[in-house]
């Protein structure tokens, strides 16, 4: 038998397990700490590293190729197969989640440092030198590619990180039982290290199929309140859990709103700039694919058309899934003046060709770049653009209070962009003191009265928006610009802080 085209293929199988365990990291990472530039960063940095070191420590292995190649394939498959549900359980145990995420990304890259050494002495017997390095690389670069490939289209939107960690801990484990047999020749023992082999993927097999008890498991330490809906989308994790009375939405682990008193958020995003515009008559909506912000909108009767922008499909067909928003939104998405583009909200601005008398701008605070993007200079001159003439543009903030920096950072950026900025803030129990920007092309006057029903807002409450305590005055901040994203590096220090 030529086994030299079987170990190639393992060659091929082997990177692309090894970048999927790297790439599962990273998300994670993010996932916890935000910033995804610097967690992707230091994992690939730390992964490469300790494939250098594997590399290394494959010289000292000089007698059992074949076996030591199998032990180490089982190795990782169980290390890489079972690396997203151990993070998972420790998610939120923040002191113990550092050392085991980087101790495991390391503990992998070693291991599939030694193994392509291994191979290739394997096959120096079969091939002249630069030609088995030639075709090693070739295998090697080609399984990465398809796991690059496959990570972000298929297998995370798909199978969710546990089941796609357990998945590839499969396939490391079938390729150390086919192993052994086209290594036949120079194994001993055999039936033992099929036993191992076998005995491995029995437990990555249970681990795949209780892989929603694990998740759920993990979620269940993470998450203080009961899970009544969970779903991964090609773009994120949305949990929704119940209790005190109301539910919760979180996204990659974070609160987005309380249905308790969520509305205190969402009259403060949306009343100030209808009250402030003259003819609201077609509004846009950046992010806020839950539809609470829909729900304050569609009060003014003069609304012709709202189009809401959010790059979530999950998102915004969530109230289809969970019957209990529907009914918190009003019903929102059913109303015939409502559009929904599901697309990045800078890319609609740069394709877009319409004009809005109101926009309010309602994304997820800036804990990455990718998010960053969307707090920039470069963002607001598209929004600018895309404004009617005397209409209102009003962005959430962060805290003033929690996040100063970032809150003066986000307003003085809408300044340098050419927007007359008035901020402004409000309490909601869950988050505490929220700010929000009101702002317009040209200097404005505040409103003073809202037409719409409200819960939170009346004559006296509407001023004192406005009004922000000396420990949330304006602080020395830069411009946060899309090549330096400073905001983001702002609110990543502010949070640790109040962590």
């Amino acid at each position: 038998m030529n086994r030299a085209p079987v170990l190639f293929l393992n060659v091929a199988v082997v990177a692309a397990c090894g970048l999927v365990y790297e790439l599962l990291a990273g998300t994670l990472a993010s996932y916890v700490m935000g910033d995804s530039v610097t967690q992707f960063s230091l994992i690939i940095g730390l992964y490469l590293s300790a494939l250098g070191v594997g590399s290394w420590l494959s010289k000292y292995l000089e007698q059992g190729l074949a076996r030591r190649f199998i032990e180490i394939e089982l190795a990782v498959a169980l290390l890489g197969g079972f690396s997203a549900p151990i993070l998972f359980l420790i998610f939120a145990h923040m002191r113990h989640f550092y050392p085991a995420l980087y101790g495991m990304v390391f503990a992998i890259g070693v291991l599939v440092g030694l193994e392509i050494p291994i191979l290739m002495r394997l096959l120096k017997d079969s091939f002249e030198f630069k030609d088995l390095v030639a075709r090693v690389l070739t295998f090697d670069y080609l399984g990465a590619l398809a796991a690059s490939i496959l990570f972000p289209i298929l297998l995370v939107p798909y199978l969710g990180l546990v089941r796609t960690s357990l998945a590839f801990g499969l396939l490391n484990g079938l390729v150390g039982l086919w192993a052994t047999f086209i290594l036949r020749p120079q194994l001993a023992r055999v039936a033992g290290l099929r036993v191992r082999c076998a005995l491995v993927l029995v437990l990555l097999a249970a681990g795949f199929a209780g892989a929603g008890y694990l998740t759920s498991l993990a979620e269940d330490n993470l998450y203080n309140d009961e899970i009544v809906y969970a779903k991964n989308t090609h773009y994120q994790r949305i949990v929704v859990t119940r209790g005190g009375g109301g539910f919760q939405l979180y996204l990659n682990g974070h609160l987005q709103f309380n249905s308790i008193d969520e509305y205190r958020y969402h009259e403060a995003l949306v009343h100030p700039a209808m009250a402030s515009c003259a003819t609201p008559r077609r509004v846009a909506v950046l992010g806020g694919g839950d539809g609470l912000a829909l729900r304050e909108i569609l009060k003014y009767t003069q609304v012709e058309q709202v189009t809401l922008v959010d790059l979530d499909p999950g998102m915004t067909e969530l109230s289809s899934s969970f019957p209990p928003l529907a009914v918190l939104n009003a019903h929102s998405f059913d109303d015939p003046r409502v559009r929904v583009v599901n697309r990045d909200a800078m890319l609609w601005l740069e394709e877009c060709n319409e004009s809005f008398d109101v926009v309010l701008v309602d994304f997820p605070d800036p804990s990455n770049f990718s998010l960053g993007k969307l707090y920039t200079t470069r963002f607001y001159r598209l929004l600018k653009a895309r404004l009617a003439p005397g209409g209102r543009v009003a962005v959430q903030s962060t805290s003033p209070l929690f996040a100063r920096k970032s809150f003066w950072c986000i307003n003085r950026t809408m300044g340098k962009a050419g927007f007359h900025v008035k901020p402004y803030q409000t309490a909601v129990p869950s988050f505490g003191v929220w700010g929000f920007s009101l702002a317009s092309q040209t200097e404005f006057e505040l409103p003073h009265t809202i037409s719409a029903e409200v819960r939170s807002l009346d004559t006296p409450s509407l001023a004192a928006l406005f009004v922000l305590n000396a420990d949330m005055g304006p602080v020395e901040v830069e411009i946060n610009r899309l090549d330096n994203q400073v905001l983001v590096r702002y609110y990543d220090d502010e949070l640790r802080r109040w962590d």
